[in-house]
């Protein structure tokens, strides 16, 4: 049989089962009724191709160094990338290396070399195109980057793991740009970050221990003084030291202060005292990126990124954010100081609406702008900003009377009170949605669906007590409410049509979709789950103990999961996920399903998936089943990435309604014909 011809007769020979549930409609806000009117004003945007949503972006890294008189970036190249250097006062860009496998780029602090880190290396390079030294990454020695070492010329402090009998040490190694090594410290436990005096001393780690994270101050004989211990879900990163003893940090450790829960900019005094050098003004969101001043270590921007994109100033540099800031209204500006009173700034323009960022240098001096990177083969096949969807940060009151946080993409031109719903439910479930560009969402923004992205308590990025408010409730539960009382207040907001609502995710948001169409079919009519877990007390179980975090040396995600209390290695909590799982409550799933995974997941089993299709299959329940044979967690190729949104569009054309799929070509038709499994 042409496994092609079947998925498309499956897709269509599938049907509503239930009759569709009345919501009640509602007044919208006025935010949102200004909003639902401006997009259903605007032309009706055409029907995108899928290539539209999965192409790469132009530029891989883009990189200011640390004067500000050069921007270095990694330009797609087909199958590889090149590295340019475009210098800031003028003149053409010209080709460092011409092809690397490298993904990331990072300067020296004497801005005069560049480190290019691929998956399997860490390379150098000079900005008059010497080549310094190439280093493997991973194998046995579980090498990997630390960071750019901030008190040598040019060197990079790396992490090796060194085996010693049965057991480990960890080194915390520098290597300058031509491969001299010198260690700097050894340490039974697994150090995850290090702070280093002006001298090239540290003088400050964080590391794992075996519960918990800790940081120390690291004595001049190399002993350890504890001074703060952190629980689950508690990080720090060590930004820098500073000559007065004090220690600049980012993270969100225990505070008595109001915001003490988010994620926020801070210096530990001399003396072990936390002080909040900035934080949300809005008290909504963690900080998602702070810059520093390369000459002086002090932090001068911090941006917040989990509801309404805002980017602050610190210190002197407030005015200088602010007139950026105005100059890029209603934008999520991301910015690299230069150093000095000349120096150049880099300022990255991303929107919901912008696949690949706009780049700009900013004179702080005039005030002036300058866009750069803007040849038109950078972004050849990117979506006019026109074509795609407005999206707004929302929040709701879930019935317990928790303020909810979340997403909405309204489509331009269509009427979103007649328009299908999807429910796009993020992974992880330690994760959230940000404002930015999502090419999921988008594309299905694109076929004319309104799509809701709820931050459901247990997500990230809104304080440590919004993740622990999920209470471990992640089965049919409080968690899974969230969700849903997200999409009915949207629809009682007159926001989607009730009789066509569907529910998508990938890994946990797979999981969420099983549990939508298994528990509220009278909501969800259709789903499409990529590498969900069925059971997720049993794929908890299996990622900790033989998964990707089976083999890792910093083992805190057991721990943080026992603080969720989603530990399933404890009978009580495993029972509980169990009976509350898809697989155990298969016989309820009535509703279309298309299942995507991996056979080569190291998140995910695919045995979990297998064996859920497999009952689902017995039970005669409408499943589609496409398998990667060779596949991760999600696809990475072209092939494999069109084939998911192929597959995704054409269920939920067929059960809610929207354009038909773009025709497939030959090479993904032979994909669907070797890979459909049901």
């Amino acid at each position: 049989m042409n496994k092609f011809r079947g998925l498309c007769g499956t897709l269509a020979l599938l049907a509503l089962l239930i009759a569709p549930r009345q919501v009640p409609a509602a007044e919208p806000t006025a935010e949102l009724r200004s909003a639902i009117a401006a997009q259903r004003a605007l032309p009706r945007a055409p029907q995108l191709p899928r290539t539209a949503f999965l192409d790469g972006r132009g530029l891989a890294a883009v990189q200011l160094s640390p004067a500000g008189d050069y921007v270095a970036y990694l330009r797609e190249q087909g199958e590889s990338r090149s590295l340019f250097l475009l210098p800031t006062a003028g003149g053409k860009p010209r080709v460092l290396v011409a092809r690397t496998q490298a993904e990331q780029l990072f300067w020296s602090r004497d801005g005069r070399w560049l480190f290019l880190r691929a998956r399997k290396s860490l390379a150098s390079v000079s900005v008059d195109g010497r080549a310094g030294v190439r280093v493997p990454m991973g194998g046995a020695e579980q090498r990997g980057t630390m960071k750019v070492d901030p008190s040598q010329p040019a060197a990079v402090l790396l992490r090796e793991r060194r085996g010693v009998g049965r057991g480990e040490r960890w080194r915390v190694v520098r290597m300058d740009v031509r491969g001299k090594r010198t260690l700097l410290r050894e340490d039974p436990r697994w150090v995850h970050d290090v702070a280093l005096d002006a001298r090239g001393r540290i003088v400050a780690l964080a590391r794992f221990e075996g519960g918990d994270d800790a940081l120390h101050r690291v004595q001049a004989d190399g002993s350890l003084r504890e001074v703060l211990r952190l629980r689950p879900m508690e990080r720090v990163r060590l930004l820098a030291a500073q000559a007065d003893g004090s220690l600049l940090l980012d993270g969100n450790p225990a505070s008595e202060t109001p915001g003490g829960n988010f994620r926020r900019v801070l210096r530990l005094t001399a003396d072990d005292k936390l002080q909040t050098l900035h934080e949300d003004p809005r008290r909504e969101a963690d900080l998602d990126e702070v810059a520093l001043d390369p000459r002086t270590s002090m932090p001068l921007v911090a941006s917040y990124r989990s509801t309404v994109a805002a980017t602050h100033g610190i210190g002197d540099a407030q005015a200088i954010v602010a007139g950026i800031a105005r100059r890029f209204p209603s934008r999520d500006i991301a910015v690299q100081p230069g150093s000095g009173p000349g120096a150049k700034w880099l300022v990255g323009e991303r929107a919901p609406t912008l696949r690949d960022p706009r780049w700009h240098l900013y004179d702080p001096r005039t005030g002036n702008v300058r866009r750069i990177l803007d040849e038109a083969a950078i972004a050849a096949h990117s979506p006019q900003e026109s074509q795609l969807a407005r999206k707004l940060a929302v929040s709701y009151l879930a019935s317990d009377g928790l303020r909810v946080h979340g997403f909405l993409l309204l489509p331009p031109g269509v009427d979103p009170a007649r328009a299908p719903l999807i429910a796009h439910v993020h992974g992880g479930p330690i994760n959230h949605f940000r404002p930015g560009f999502d090419g999921i969402a988008q594309f299905l923004a694109n076929r004319g669906y309104v799509v809701f992205q709820s931050n459901f308590r247990g997500s990230t990025g809104h304080g440590r007590a919004y993740t622990f408010a999920s209470n471990g409730d992640y089965g049919n539960g409080r968690v899974q409410r969230d969700i849903v009382e997200g999409v009915r207040w949207l629809l009682g907001q007159g926001i989607g049509d009730a009789a066509r609502v569907g529910i998508v995710g990938h890994s946990f948001g797979g999981y969420s979709t099983l549990l939508g169409l298994t528990f509220q079919p009278d909501l969800f009519k259709v789903g499409v789950a990529g590498a969900p877990p069925a059971d997720l007390g049993w794929g908890m179980r299996w990622l900790v103990d033989a998964g990707d975090q089976g083999d890792l040396p910093d083992r805190s995600l057991k721990h943080t999961l026992a603080a969720l209390s989603l530990d399933a290695t404890d009978p009580a909590t495993y029972a509980r996920l169990h009976a509350q799982s898809p697989q155990a409550n298969a016989s309820k799933m009535r509703r279309p399903l298309l299942i995507m995974a991996g056979g080569a997941d190291r998140t995910v089993a695919i045995r979990e998936v297998a064996t859920y299709a497999a009952t689902l299959k017995t039970l005669r329940r409408p499943l589609t089943l496409l398998v990667e044979p060779n596949g991760g967690h999600s696809p990475v190729d072209p092939v494999p990435r069109e084939a998911y949104l192929f597959a995704m569009e054409t269920m939920l054309q067929k059960h809610l309604g929207g354009p038909l799929p773009e025709p497939p070509g030959q090479r993904l038709r032979a994909y669907l014909r070797e890979n459909l499994r049901v």
